[in-house]
C-alpha cells in the first residue's frame, strides 16, 4: 500500500476537519472538491485534496498501517 505523502500540517488538519464535519461521507468531499478544483483546472488543488481523501481513509481505520517500530 502507498501511503500518502503530506506536504504540512495544513493537509492534516484538512483531513481531520473532514472527518469531523462529515463523518462517513468526509472522503465523499474531499473527492468533490478535488473534483471542482480538476473543472477549474487548479491542479495544485486537485492534488491536495486527492491527497486529503486518502488520508481520510487512513485516519478512519482502527489498526495500525505499515510498518510498527
Amino acid at each position: 500500500m502507498n501511503l500518502p505523502m503530506l506536504a504540512d500540517r495544513q493537509s492534516y488538519d484538512d483531513a481531520a476537519a473532514l472527518i469531523e464535519i462529515y463523518g462517513d461521507h468526509a472522503g465523499i468531499e474531499a473527492a468533490l472538491r478535488a473534483d471542482k478544483s480538476r473543472e477549474k483546472g487548479n491542479h495544485i488543488h486537485f492534488c491536495h485534496w486527492r491527497q486529503i481523501e486518502r488520508m481520510v481513509v487512513l485516519l478512519s481505520v482502527d489498526q495500525a498501517i505499515g510498518t510498527i517500530h
